[in-house]
């Protein structure tokens, strides 16, 4: 197995409509063992466990955009560790149900790694959200 390295600590994901993304998330993330942990602001969460946000979901224009960044929202590609490969799989039916779009079914990616395991699913705005297990079968 790779042990899973922590290097980022949060990351924040632009979206459209606040509501729509957060019921959007809420149900995606759960399977992964993850939820909303804060709304510190609105139009504004956190999700993550044990109180502590790792993804960042936000309506308004982030702070750190200037004058040259575009108004619309980039889409980005987001990979969330999973707990094993039923959790990928789980995952991604819960955001097909939520109206997530497919962008990759749960399955192997050898080319990645022979115990790499991944799905991937656009979100409401169009970021490419993976769920992944790095564990043997």
């Amino acid at each position: 197995m790779i042990e899973p390295a922590v290097m980022i600590d949060h990351i924040v994901v632009s979206v459209r409509d606040y509501e729509k993304s957060k019921a959007f998330y809420t149900k995606v993330l759960a399977p992964l063992g993850y939820g909303l942990v804060m709304e510190p602001m609105p139009k504004c969460g956190g999700f993550g466990k044990n109180g502590k946000p790792d993804l960042w979901i936000g309506e308004a224009r982030p702070t750190y955009w200037g004058a040259e960044h575009a108004a619309s929202v980039s889409p980005i590609h987001v990979a969330i560790t999973a707990p094993n490969r039923a959790a990928v799989n789980a995952f991604h039916a819960a955001a097909l149900e939520a109206g997530g779009r497919d962008f990759g079914a749960p399955g192997p990616r050898p080319i990645y790694h022979p115990n790499y395991y991944g799905a991937f699913v656009l979100d409401p705005d169009g970021n490419n959200i993976e769920a992944v297990c790095h564990d043997p079968a």
